[in-house]
């Protein structure tokens, strides 16, 4: 199995620092700032990079665990919210909240919250939050 890359810099102080990031695929890159990270400025993130990686990985393993149903899914969306917040006198990352959106041909919905639950508990990167991040799933079949 593949093991992959990215890189990051940050030049400058916590507050007035700038950084970047870039994935060795050269698809993905950013700017980040403490404003971008911990306030509402703009620009990207790890939280972001955590939810898109989490969103991902979501809808990949969802679309299998249907397929081993035998039940393939049309299509599977998924939006990924990545919270950091102080705790005590840190910054954590508290919790992810998945809203899923699937479109399964033939599937019940007891079924479909069955391989949803799967997916929570065994998707690679809700694996590696588990026991850190709290992941939370609103799932629908459309």
């Amino acid at each position: 199995m593949p093991t992959r890359s990215a890189s990051a810099t940050w030049q400058g102080g916590l507050k007035t620092g700038t950084g970047k990031f870039e994935g060795e695929s050269g698809s993905m890159a950013g700017a980040y700032t403490f404003g971008s990270r911990f306030e509402m400025a703009r620009g990207s993130n790890p939280e972001e990079l955590l939810a898109a990686a989490e969103a991902a990985c979501f809808s990949m393993a969802l679309a299998s665990n249907l397929e081993k149903l035998g039940k393939p899914a049309e299509s599977v969306e998924t939006q990924a919210r990545c919270t950091v917040e102080r705790v005590d006198d840190a910054f954590k990352i508290t919790t992810m909240a998945l809203v899923v959106r699937a479109s399964v041909p033939g599937i019940e919905g007891p079924a479909f919250l069955e391989a949803v639950e799967k997916t929570r508990t065994g998707c690679p990167v809700s694996v590696a939050l588990k026991g850190n991040v709290a992941i939370n799933v609103d799932a629908k079949l459309t």
